[in-house]
């Protein structure tokens, strides 16, 4: 069985070749940041070439209780979520991603400031997973755009808001 990094490295990779910001939420970002910048240091690591592209990119960390970022390329972002979304998607530039934590992927997708969804599904169940729609009060219809089946099981869905 191939270990299913091999299938869809070439799709996170092209995802964060279109992208040159990462937005974190806070409770993420303290094992995320670190974890990204440890990795990018051993080429022999599978994840290499992701985790230089990570460490590469400008990563805006969402918070209400840091006051200064530890973290090299790295800004915070303290005020109201639309906002400084908004801000930030006015500003010239490559695609934005998100990488979570759950409950801020939640208050984005609340507020529908997410306009593209990749959703990898792994066929592994591991009972009361963390939800990311969790926070919705009404229903959101999305559009599929692309569907890939990757022999490791993993299905990648990718969906636009209506």
């Amino acid at each position: 069985m191939t270990w299913a990094w091999d299938e869809i490295k070439q799709h996170v990779l092209d995802l964060l070749d279109s992208t040159d910001t990462i937005l974190i939420g806070r409770k993420l970002a303290v094992d995320y940041i670190p974890y990204w910048q440890n990795t990018s240091t051993d080429s022999h690591h599978p994840m290499y070439e992701a985790a230089k592209r990570i460490v590469a990119a400008k990563k805006i960390v969402f918070t209400k209780t840091l006051d200064k970022s530890e973290w090299s390329n790295t800004e915070l972002a303290r005020g109201y979520l639309v906002d400084e979304i908004g801000k930030l998607k006015s500003q010239n530039g490559k695609d934005i991603i998100v990488y979570g934590g759950s409950s801020f992927v939640s208050a984005l997708v609340k507020e529908q400031l997410i306009d593209d969804f990749h959703l990898f599904v792994n066929p592994v169940v591991i009972g009361k997973g963390i939800r990311i729609f969790d926070r919705l009060e009404n229903w959101h219809q999305l559009k599929l755009k692309q569907s890939i089946t990757y022999d490791c099981g993993i299905v990648l869905l990718n969906y636009e808001l209506k």
